[in-house]
This record gives structure tokens, C-alpha cells and sequence, in this order.
């Protein structure tokens, strides 16, 4: 392999800080050995892997172009940049962060806007007494045509917005828009709503892979050590690790706890000694440890797990996937 393998992480602000958290609770420490300032990184213990820092939109246009192998950025911007994204990008995770709806707002003043539809009839009616489409401001262009073609609403016409778009029916630039939101606490303080049906993408950061991009085996064996991380990471943040010593622990008993409590049992059941080790969802433990009680069992452990591997892993497996379709 000539090129190093790329990921691509936003370069400041939140993005930055919840993606180098992200990846270090992976094991995977991102760092700058020229400096905090530098926009080239690497990963504590990977060599072979460079990390690029750039703006969100940066990573997107890298992605398509497949000038990066792997790169975090908001599903709202690979879906308005990328014409037909599944071709050409593969969402390989959702980060559980970077969490905004690109939602349609309008006016709290229109008081019997409520819906897709009504808004339809409210535009049809605008362009009829005032001889012009309704004015839609965005930043989100292709998203809102798509979504407004689907919904069979076609009076309004773009203006595309390069400042607060949540600003422009009060400035009279534009009668409705589209814009991302979190809370729609700033909509409200310019006087605007979502309408019901109105959010076009529930977007949030994706862990995204370049089709593109060179795909060979060494970089292939790259992505697998970070995806197998990041989901072994993941893994264990689904479950508790539950010990104790349970005498006449027998397969119904454990047939019993994975029924009631989605338990698993990583080292095949119980020992011939009665020890006992179990995997919880967090919400079960105490049902769980209550029982074990109840059986018999003197002291029950609940320990947090730091990482579980497993032969599967379903990230690298779908990016294995994704991969294949583009050949």
C-alpha cells in the first residue's frame, strides 16, 4: 500500500471533541505530533493510519471524490451533497451524537398550517392573490426538492440561504424555510414552527465509508482492526458482567434468565465449581442479581466491561457489504 490509509474528522467545535472521544473510548487515541494546531493526525499504536482534520463539508466532498477512506460527518450533508449516496458512500454506524432534524418550518402566525398538505394549499393560495411562489429559504436545496416533490408541493421557489436562515420570513426574504434544528428553541424565538409531517432527515454523525476509495487488502485489514474496536467497544457498553457462585445452576436456569432479561452467558453456562458468569443489559441487572439472590447465590458482582470481541463484527461486515455492491 502506497497511501496511507484516511479517516477524516471534523476539525473543531463539538464534532471534534465528541469524535476524539468517540475513538478513544474505542482504544483508538487520536493524535497531533507536530501540535495542536496541526490539521494531520494519527492513531496512538496504528501506524499505516493518517487522520485528516477538515471541516464537516470537507468530509463529504472527500468522501464522494474517495480521496478518504473512512470519515465522521452528519448524515444531513452526505445526503444533500451526494446525489444517490448509497452508490457512492456507505453509512457504516451512527455515533449517537450530532443529533438535528433538517425540518420544514413555517410561520407560527399560520395558525391552520398544521401539515405537508395544508402547507400545499397555503401555497397554492399565495401564488394566486400575490401572482408569485412562496419563497423557501435553505441551505438544504436538494433535500427540499426531493421531499417537496413527494409531498406534491410545487409553488414555492429556493432561495438559497448564506446566513441564519431561521432569520429570513422575519427580514421578508423568504416566506417559509428549511433548516436543521435540535431543540427548535431558535425557531420559536423567530417565531416559526415545524409543521407535523414536516422533518425531511433525522440526522445525526455517521461513521461513513468512501466506495471510491482504494480498497485493497492492506487497507481492508486497516479498517477491520478500527471497526472491530469501535464495535467490541460497543458491545460492551450494551451489557453489565454479572459473577457469582450459584450451586444447581443448570441450562434452564440460564434458559430462563435470557428469556426474562436478554442475558448472555459468553463462556457457555455454568462452571462445574457453580461459578457463574453472565452478560446483562444494564436495565435488567438488578431483576437479574435479585434472582441469582433468591437461588441461592451469597454475593453477586457487577463489574462494567471495557470491551467485548466477538468472531462476528457487524460493522465490518456491513462496510464488507457496501463494498461488495459497488464492484
Amino acid at each position: 500500500m502506497s497511501e496511507p490509509f484516511v479517516i477524516a474528522v471534523p476539525a473543531k467545535g463539538r464534532l471534534q471533541a465528541n469524535a476524539e472521544a468517540f475513538f478513544a473510548r474505542a482504544g483508538l487515541e487520536l493524535v497531533k505530533p507536530r501540535g495542536p494546531r496541526d490539521y494531520r493526525g494519527t492513531i496512538a499504536d496504528l501506524p499505516g493510519i493518517e487522520v485528516a482534520y477538515l471541516s464537516a463539508a470537507e468530509i463529504v466532498d472527500l468522501l464522494a471524490q474517495g480521496a478518504v477512506h473512512l470519515g465522521i460527518t452528519g448524515e444531513d450533508l452526505v445526503r444533500e451533497k451526494i446525489p444517490d449516496a448509497e452508490r457512492r458512500i456507505v453509512l457504516v454506524d451512527g455515533l449517537g451524537f450530532g443529533h438535528a432534524n433538517v425540518a420544514v418550518a413555517v410561520p407560527q402566525a399560520w395558525i391552520d398550517v398544521h401539515s405537508m398538505a395544508d402547507l400545499d394549499d397555503v401555497a397554492i393560495a399565495f401564488r394566486l392573490k400575490h401572482e408569485r411562489k412562496m419563497r423557501l429559504a435553505t441551505k438544504y436545496v436538494n433535500l427540499t426538492r426531493d421531499f417537496f416533490s413527494r409531498h406534491g408541493v410545487t409553488d414555492y421557489r429556493i432561495v438559497e440561504s448564506s446566513g441564519a436562515t431561521e432569520a429570513a420570513p422575519a427580514a421578508g426574504t423568504a416566506e417559509l424555510i428549511v433548516d436543521i434544528t435540535t431543540t427548535g428553541a431558535t425557531l420559536a424565538a423567530n417565531g416559526l414552527k415545524v409543521i407535523e409531517d414536516g422533518v425531511i432527515l433525522r440526522s445525526q454523525a455517521n461513521l461513513v465509508a468512501a466506495r471510491a476509495a482504494s480498497w485493497g487488502a492492506a487497507e481492508r485489514a486497516f479498517a477491520r482492526g478500527v471497526l472491530d474496536r469501535i464495535a467490541a467497544q460497543a458491545r460492551a457498553r450494551a451489557f453489565r458482567e454479572v459473577r457469582t457462585r450459584l450451586a444447581g445452576c443448570d441450562d434452564a436456569f440460564i434458559g430462563e434468565a435470557k428469556r426474562r432479561f436478554g442475558v448472555e452467558a459468553p463462556f457457555g453456562g455454568p462452571s462445574s465449581s457453580g461459578m457463574l458468569t453472565l452478560h446483562c443489559p444494564p436495565k435488567h441487572v438488578y431483576e437479574l442479581t435479585t434472582l441469582l439472590r433468591d437461588k441461592g447465590a451469597d454475593k453477586v458482582i457487577v463489574a462494567d466491561l471495557d470491551y467485548v470481541f466477538a468472531s462476528a463484527d457487524p460493522l465490518y461486515a456491513k462496510l464488507e457489504a457496501g463494498l461488495g455492491a459497488a464492484r
